[in-house]
């Protein structure tokens, strides 16, 4: 008995062993594998670096530059590329565990491989070879580095997976995240809506329509914990352009994007030009290769996320055995497939299975209300791989329009300025081109196929400014009707209410608005003191917030203490108030709820809870605020100021344990781009840490920190001459034989 009992002991062991086995290495065995690039030809580039990092790739051909730009950002932050690799493949729950799988999830629901499948080989040559040299890039940068790699055969890669990855990240900068979390978890989705669409008014207590039995929106937005920066999360970026008439010298371009600090869209600033013309400085995300904005030697460009209505839901009819829809009274399979995420959990991985659903809408999620179909502006398209790359090579306000006029990229403000002295804002979306008469703002029947649009309006319909009389424009994620200055704003009735363009505007907009509405020059000192102001209007949710705490009416000595001190606060979060403080915890809440349509926090619970905060880790209701909000990264710890709404923008942080707000979205990539008349381009930038933003034992991890709080730029080198005079190091790379 007894040793039938230790050999029954020893075979659940062996079992268990042999389980934890499987569970420690299925994963990359059962993943897809990619193949490597075409080895036709091998790539040659030469990377400079200056003082702060910064590197200026060059070679003979486009391809030859982006596989040096694959190459220099994988020595700089190879960490966070694999994870953006990882995501494009569908296995970022492997490294990431249950949130990395949340994303594996919308990969497959989004069909993010088989867009790329279908679409990335017919893109032009030119653009395919770039896409292709970059991976080879990655590639190379993977086989010389094998100790740096976080999951086994994440590599090779090819242009297809690049590609992938666009499919993937660039719906949920107009918030699709949002409206798939909120259906998944069962909720009647609510989006930004612009003006009523005729005939279909919206109930003021929902902000929903009134008729046509659409389900009342729940507003507690649910935003799915998604890794990229204006995705489903706060947003913001600020975007300024000024005519030499409004400068009086200069035709000037700020680029102020507000993103995370560190992670898949945090900024990289590079520099890249080839003999075939391609000459660019900028910023890109984490597995581009090519920057998504800056300037070249005649133009330049910058980007701030709009909320166009880009996203239509329709509610199928299934048969009674969840397996077939009807559409124009037939009915038809409903296409299911079951898929393997992987999710780390500790030291294992753990195999989880879902099913996803697709119609001919598109996406379907199936929940207790029912099934409905998501489709959305951009969808089943990987075109904007090519559009971007072609304006960076764009020479003239022209051809910069005809590239947006194609619609290919899906969203996100342009904001323009060129050496010619023109300036121009472009309401970039590509808006679903809906036939009228239906409530494109509700949940749309699935059964009928005249509702399933094909295109996109034309680039004539969406808003656009093109030297306004004013002689500037501005964007800070606000309506686009709010962007020029009075006598050169656009009308809301300019444009269909079928867009569904955003009406919101944001404590920026009014702010930077303002002031240069009121200045009479915008020269550089000016436009400076507009970029890096740190005051609230007393406007919109600013305005309800302190009204509700006038009227807070309490016996509880702590709460009085803490609205009277609020209440002489004097609406500029720039370290020098008492409140200031204080109300920077306040306002971030309120701030993201207007901006995400989720209910307020409720006053008396969030004062005492950010008041005791205070209290608890600084002994006093009004510490310095420079003492609580911190730029910190490795050794370097430095103080703040400007708040989430502020133009100087500290977005949003994390709470340290010591009680201090380590910032990690705001401010961002600053540029600062100026073309005097017969003179070459002139441009500086900053990051609030460096160039190498993963590697804390290089000199660029935290070396522009001090500047960036100091509200200082440094040079970008964009010119060849000066690039190679300024560079501390030079490195030839090529592709491995």
């Amino acid at each position: 008995m007894k040793k039938w009992l230790v050999r029954s002991v020893g075979a659940v062991g062996v079992i268990a062993l042999a389980a934890l086995v499987v569970l420690l290495t299925w994963e990359p065995f059962f993943a897809r594998a990619s193949a490597a690039p075409p080895e036709a030809r091998s790539y040659t580039a030469q990377i400079m670096r200056d003082d702060y990092g910064v590197p200026f790739i060059t070679g003979e051909t486009d391809a030859d530059v982006a596989y040096g730009v694959a190459i220099a950002h994988s020595e700089d932050d190879f960490f966070t590329l694999q994870d953006v690799v990882a995501m494009s493949k569908g296995r970022y729950g492997a490294i990431a565990g249950p949130e990395g799988a949340q994303v594996d999830y919308m990969y497959h629901l989004l069909d993010a491989r088989g867009t790329a499948q279908r679409h990335f080989g017919s893109l032009p040559a030119d653009t395919q070879a770039l896409f292709e040299a970059y991976a080879a890039g990655l590639n190379d940068y993977a086989v010389a580095h094998p100790e740096e790699l976080k999951l086994a055969n994440l590599f090779p890669v090819d242009g297809e997976d690049v590609a992938a990855g666009f499919a993937l990240r660039q719906p949920f900068f107009f918030g699709l995240a949002n409206v798939i979390g909120q259906l998944v978890d069962n909720k009647p989705p609510y989006r930004e809506f612009g003006p009523d669409i005729p005939g279909f008014p919206r109930s003021p207590e929902t902000g929903s329509s009134a008729s046509g039995g659409e389900q009342t929106p729940d507003r507690s937005a649910h935003a799915m914990p998604l890794p990229w920066g204006e995705v489903g999360a706060l947003s913001g970026s600020n975007a300024f352009v000024i005519a030499p008439e409004k400068t009086g010298g200069p035709t000037t371009l700020v680029s102020n994007s507000h993103q995370p600090l560190r992670g898949g869209v945090a900024w990289y600033e590079l520099t890249v030009e080839s003999g075939e013309g391609w000459h660019f400085t900028g910023a890109n995300f984490p597995g581009s290769p090519f920057p998504f904005l800056g300037h070249n030697e005649t133009l330049g460009g910058t980007n701030t996320v709009n909320r166009p209505d880009m996203i239509d839901i329709y509610q199928l009819v299934l048969d009674d055995s969840g397996t077939r829809y009807r559409l124009d009274g037939e009915w038809r399979e409903l296409e299911s497939k079951t898929v393997t995420l992987a999710v780390r959990m500790g030291p294992v991985v753990l195999p989880v299975q879902q099913t996803v659903h697709r119609s001919v809408h598109g996406p379907v999620i199936v929940n207790d209300k029912g099934a409905f179909a998501i489709r959305y502006g951009g969808i089943d398209s990987v075109d904007q791989l090519d559009a971007y790359y072609r304006l960076n090579k764009a020479s003239t306000l022209e051809e910069w329009q005809a590239i947006l006029a194609r619609m290919d990229i899906p969203s996100t403000n342009f904001l323009y300025a060129d050496a010619a002295g023109n300036i121009a804002y472009v309401y970039n979306a590509a808006i679903p081109d809906r036939p009228e008469g239906y409530n494109w703002r509700g949940v749309l029947p699935g059964d009928r196929s005249d509702l399933i649009w094909t295109d996109t309006v034309s680039y004539d319909a969406i808003p656009k400014y093109v030297n306004p009389a004013s002689g500037w424009l501005m964007n800070s994620n606000n309506t686009p009707f709010v962007a020029a200055g009075p006598g050169s704003d656009l009308s809301p009735d300019s444009v269909s209410p079928y867009l569904g363009v955003e009406m919101k505007t944001t404590n920026r907009a009014r702010r930077a608005w303002k002031l240069m509405s009121e200045a009479e020059v915008l020269d550089r000192a000016t436009l400076a003191g507009i970029k890096y102001d740190t005051a609230y209007e007393r406007e919109g949710y600013v305005a309800d917030l302190w009204k509700r705490l006038a009227e807070l009416r309490t016996n509880d000595r702590g709460l009085v203490e803490a609205r009277d001190l609020l209440l002489t606060w004097d609406f500029t979060a720039d370290n020098v108030g008492r409140a200031d403080a204080l109300a920077l915890l306040m306002i971030k809440d309120f701030m993201s709820a207007e901006y995400q349509n989720k209910p307020a926090p409720v006053l008396r619970e969030h004062l005492r809870a950010n008041a005791d905060h205070l209290r608890r880790h600084f002994g006093r209701l009004d510490p310095p605020m420079s003492d609580l909000l911190r730029l910190r990264l490795g050794d370097v710890d430095l103080p703040l100021d400007g708040g989430s709404d502020t133009l100087r923008a500290s977005t949003t942080w994390e709470v340290d344990p010591d009680g201090r707000l380590r910032l990690v979205h705001g401010d961002s990539f600053i540029q600062w781009v100026e073309w005097n008349p017969g003179e070459r381009v002139f441009s500086r930038s900053i990051q609030p840490f460096g160039a190498a933003t993963s590697r804390p034992r290089s000199p660029h991890y935290t070396d522009q920190m001090q500047l960036f709080v100091e509200k200082k730029l440094k040079p970008v080198h964009f010119w060849r001459e000066d690039a190679v005079r300024a560079a501390l190091s030079r490195k030839t790379v090529t592709s491995a034989d």
